[in-house]
């Protein structure tokens, strides 16, 4: 593969090459979590507050963040006083979260690949994926790799884009991604591009009762899902078998 000039603003395609996608995230990592607020006109905030209930952290539990980005759903998380381990496969968004939360004492930063995880068999009471999962080119591994490194009757909660029920609504959130959200992405985003893909990829992704049974299929059980935001965004929750 040809390397990618750093200067120019890197693009995934719904190949996800993992280093093109890893590029493209090291690329607007800076802006990256106040651009999701203004594109989500602040629903992510929400969402993020969804996961972490799901979630529930208490002190003492070993928590896996798999596609952290900058660490802000980690934070949320170590705020319990949960050991936090927020994992990312984008150097550029794991450098910025050391930078802005580096601090915490119960967080810490590890870059990993989600199909290869670099942690031991049964090491974790939860692992959670938020709006990361969609960017893996082999989920169905990643959720097998998560259910490796989760203890017995451990928790899985995966929280990703989705697909509105209501068919009325499915056609306003079309047209906010297609025409609304390239204009406001050129104006806040360091690259535009990059939200193009995101908008692929979200087309692409199959709906919630799909996304369930891949994560039974991985071995996982008690699965079960709830929408949020009329189904823009779907929160999954299962749990190791024991």
């Amino acid at each position: 593969m040809t390397p990618h000039d750093a200067s120019e603003p890197n693009r995934a395609d719904l190949g996800k090459d993992p280093a093109r996608v890893s590029g493209m995230f090291d690329q607007v990592a800076k802006n990256y979590d106040r651009t999701n607020t203004v594109l989500s006109m602040g629903n992510d905030q929400l969402w993020r507050a969804a996961t972490t209930r799901a979630v529930a952290p208490k002190p003492g539990q070993r928590i896996l963040d798999l596609a952290a980005g900058t660490g802000a759903s980690s934070v949320s998380l170590a705020r319990s006083g949960a050991e936090v381990v927020a994992a990312d496969f984008s150097p550029g968004m794991i450098a910025e979260g050391r930078r802005r939360h580096g601090g915490i004492r119960n967080l810490t930063f590890a870059e990993a690949d989600a199909t290869n995880l670099p942690f031991e068999n049964a090491s974790f009471d939860t692992v959670t994926m938020s709006f990361g999962l969609r960017n893996v080119n082999d989920p169905r591994k990643a959720l097998a790799e998560l259910l490796r490194v989760t203890k017995p009757g451990g928790r899985l909660v995966v929280c990703e884009f989705s697909h509105p029920p209501s068919r009325g609504f499915n056609g306003l959130y079309g047209f906010y991604n297609n025409r609304v959200l390239p204009v406001v992405a050129k104006s806040v985003s360091s690259n535009a591009e990059a939200y193009e893909y995101l908008n692929e990829s979200i087309r692409d992704w199959p709906d919630q009762r799909t996304l369930a049974g891949w994560i039974r299929e991985a071995g996982w059980a008690d699965v079960a899902y709830r929408n949020l935001s009329f189904g823009i965004v779907a929160l999954h929750r299962a749990t190791k078998p024991s």
